[in-house]
């Protein structure tokens, strides 16, 4: 097996663009003052979306004054939506890596093996990485398909983002059967999406009672799938850690009538402490390898 090193490699840390929609303290902030304070909270870039030629100017300022990466969402239902989006991220230009979602969710088998492969194909071709979110709802529905899908396509380059499989699946702890699985899948992992469901919630907070149980077991996939990214990267390479939580109904909340007396959706965590939290712990993670 090919020994683990982080020499000439870099851990990329991006926020997620999703993720800083209504934040409270950044309701109001224009464009340019979001990209400014993920700046200078130290992300290395930005995943987010492709910007609309009206704004491409925009976008490519800011990027460049902050020295910001821009990674991007696609959400294709076939490879012709996957190569039309291709030919914009290709247009728009310094693109590092596409987050796929494919929303192809009853499409199983062959079927969804030959559109996986020509998305991996029209990728290569683009000269842009795309890489397959394991994400309900999606191709990637379930973990049993998934794992099918890895065994059968050994170049697949997997998003793992397992706050899905873990609600999914109900997982209030982890069965060897799942945890199998699961590491089958992590050979193939070339992104991360950091978030953590407890079983019953999508997203819980970091500092939620109900996380303690869970965090470790994200730590410990985080790690591994970093692991098996360095052995297969090359100098030069960086791995893209996306802090992703998303706004309410992704972000749990409470209701309230104090503040107005007309009943106000409150979340129960800030969701910009807590990435900055994720940024810092994929930061550690990546320290402690070799």
């Amino acid at each position: 097996m090919k020994p683990i090193t982080r020499i000439d490699r870099k851990l990329s840390v991006h926020m997620s663009w999703w993720g800083m929609e209504q934040v409270p303290d950044f309701a109001a902030d224009t464009t340019a003052e979001k990209i400014k304070r993920i700046a200078i909270a130290g992300f290395d870039g930005i995943n987010g979306f492709i910007p609309q030629p009206e704004h491409e100017a925009e976008w490519r300022e800011q990027l460049a004054q902050h020295q910001l990466e821009l990674s991007v969402n696609a959400y294709p239902a076939s490879a012709k939506d996957m190569e039309i989006f291709l030919e914009r991220a290709v247009r728009f230009g310094g693109i590092p890596f596409i987050n796929a979602q494919v929303m192809t969710p009853f499409v199983t088998g062959m079927e969804a093996e030959a559109l996986l492969g020509a998305i991996k194909e029209l990728s290569r071709q683009a000269g842009i990485p795309v890489y397959v979110e394991t994400h309900r709802g999606t191709i990637t529905q379930d973990l049993i398909r998934t794992a099918h899908y890895v065994r059968n396509l050994e170049q697949l380059e997997l998003t793992i983002d397992f706050s899905h499989y873990v609600l999914a699946g109900e997982m209030r702890s982890i069965q060897p059967e799942a945890e199998h699985l699961l590491q089958q899948l992590l050979a193939h992992t070339s992104s991360i999406h950091a978030r953590v469901s407890n079983g019953e919630q999508i997203q819980i907070g970091m500092e939620h009672e109900e996380a303690k149980a869970m965090l470790p077991h994200f730590d410990r996939w985080w790690r591994k799938g970093m692991e098996y990214w360095l052995q297969r990267s090359q100098p030069g390479d960086s791995f893209p850690f996306v802090c992703e939580l998303g706004p309410p109904p992704y972000a749990m909340t409470r209701h309230t009538v104090e503040d107005t007396g007309e009943g106000t959706m409150v979340e129960l965590s800030d969701r910009w402490r807590e990435s900055l939290l994720y940024a810092e712990r994929a930061r550690r993670l990546w320290e402690c390898l070799v």
